[in-house]
């Protein structure tokens, strides 16, 4: 297990990292997170719901995603309410009281015991990841994630530590120091990530370190921005590019409150003709060539905020003035007409003007849609691959000039399209596929270059490479070995 002195320390890339490193060892590994709380989720190859890093992981791991890697999945929809997904499936929304109550506790609770034994049956090793911090008194009854569960799965503990944030000796050492005595027996290393500098000023460091802690240090990761890893969770996206630039096509990203699946623009970003940006700024907007309204765990409260902020209107503006408008799942729902939501699923308003530039209107469903899905955009010969997850039906309305975005595997219909320059989807994934990147950036070959061949999977495959390299070059790996070797 990888367990944090706090969230956001690099827990689910180094996850991925080991789950690489072990198949590269030969071994079957697989990841494992009791509880994620994100809105970037995937569909599994079964048509449900996972938090997306555990679907990373597996692909670090060449296995194919599944419920059992990830068996509870938290959505929020609020600062206090969040949808619950349990085994692939939403069960209802929860707010933090009522989720963490001791009463019902132990339904959760049997429910992750009985997806990691699962799991563990078919793979090994099992990489696990915790949540946030390790030492959340208040929650420490209710934890169902953190040491309880390694206490349940007989797991090896790494502790992670983000240097970088500094305070590491306190937030290790008092990590370690709140524990219980059993739980203590647990830990069997730290792992220091995030060191800038020259790591022979920390030699005196880990030594301390050691002494404190009473475990040993197995690793010390610099810090690096060259490996390119999809991200847990929109918290990264305040390192990314916020603004227009010249001599490229600029892809403006609408920055929601609740964006979800904002690794649907990863592959987009690479592209060497593309200045790709995220922003909710009106003036940014109108410099964009493309503008994109991407997912949304809560439809109706962002639209009401993009007409409070003024962002729809700089939408239409720039639609008006030659931009090309994609909207992805939920911002396919916002291009449309209206949003109607008679069942209450996102909240009291019943229904939502919007932004009126697709003739369809959606209405907000008690059923998710999740899916993996094969189509083919427009009359392209080329198939493209994608998933689906929304709760929602769009109906396009059909005495209009539009069509069909795509037509699906099963030979259903997907999405709205008007002309070049706009058109919505329901189908995530829509830009990891060079047929549909260079239909989107045609109208503006005048800006860009002549592109070399990209394949996006042999890149990714490429980066988990690369990151196990570094995890190995930093971390003693046959320490690590050693340690699980180890009869409890």
């Amino acid at each position: 297990m990888l367990a944090g002195t706090g969230s956001d320390v690099g827990k689910s890339v180094l996850a991925a990292a080991f789950c690489r490193i072990f198949k590269q060892d030969g071994y079957s590994p697989a990841p494992f997170k009791a509880q994620n709380m994100a809105l970037n989720s995937f569909a599994t190859p079964q048509g449900l719901e996972i938090g997306r890093a555990q679907a990373v992981q597996a692909e670090a791991a060449g296995v194919p995603c599944h419920t059992d890697m990830n068996p509870i999945l938290l959505k929020p929809s609020s600062d206090q309410t969040s949808q619950v997904v349990l085994n692939g499936k939403p069960i209802g929304n929860k707010n933090a009281f009522e989720y963490f109550h001791k009463e019902g506790r132990d339904f959760f609770r049997n429910a992750v015991h009985e997806a990691f034994d699962r799991l563990e049956a078919r793979y090994n090793p099992i990489v696990i990841e915790g949540a946030g911090s390790v030492s959340e008194l208040n929650l420490h009854d209710q934890d169902i994630v953190n040491m309880p569960m390694a206490m349940y799965a007989k797991a090896d503990v790494l502790l992670v530590a983000d240097i970088d944030k500094g305070g590491v000796f306190a937030s290790a050492y008092g990590s370690i120091m709140l524990m219980t005595e059993e739980e203590r027996k647990r830990v069997k290393g730290l792992l220091i990530n995030k060191f800038r500098g020259d790591i022979r000023l920390f030699e005196s460091g880990i030594n301390i370190l050691e002494k404190l802690c009473g475990v040993p240090v197995v690793g010390v990761i610099p810090y690096f921005n060259d490996i390119v890893i999809e991200e847990e969770d929109s918290v990264s996206l305040h390192t990314k590019n916020l603004q227009a630039t010249a001599g490229k096509v600029n892809v403006a990203v609408i920055l929601l409150r609740h964006l979800s699946n904002f690794t649907d623009f990863d592959r987009l970003e690479l592209d060497e003709r593309v200045n790709l940006y995220y922003t909710n700024n009106t003036e940014e907007i109108a410099k964009a060539d493309i503008i994109i309204l991407p997912g949304s765990k809560s439809t109706i409260d962002d639209l009401y905020e993009l007409r409070r902020n003024g962002v729809a209107q700089a939408v239409l503006r720039a639609t008006r003035a030659g931009a090309t408008v994609l909207g992805i799942c939920g911002g396919y729902q916002m291009m449309g007409r209206e949003v109607t939501d008679p069942l209450h699923q996102e909240g009291e308003q019943e229904c939502m003007p919007g932004l009126g530039l697709l003739p369809v209107t959606t209405r907000l469903t008690g059923e998710k849609t999740t899916r993996q899905t094969k189509f083919h955009f427009l009359e392209k010969k080329e198939e493209c691959i994608g998933y689906e997850i929304h709760q929602g039906i769009s109906d396009r309305i059909k005495d209009t000039d539009s069509r069909s975005f795509a037509r699906l595997e099963d030979g259903t219909d997907d999405g709205c399209w008007m002309n070049h320059h706009c058109m919505g989807t329901y189908i995530h994934g829509v830009l990891d596929n060079q047929t549909f990147i260079d239909y989107l950036l045609e109208p503006f070959a005048e800006k860009t270059r002549t592109r070399s061949a990209f394949d996006y999977t042999a890149f990714k495959e490429e980066q988990y490479d690369k990151l196990a390299a570094l995890i190995r070059s930093h971390v003693n790996m046959p320490l690590i070995y050693k340690i699980m070797k180890q009869d409890d």
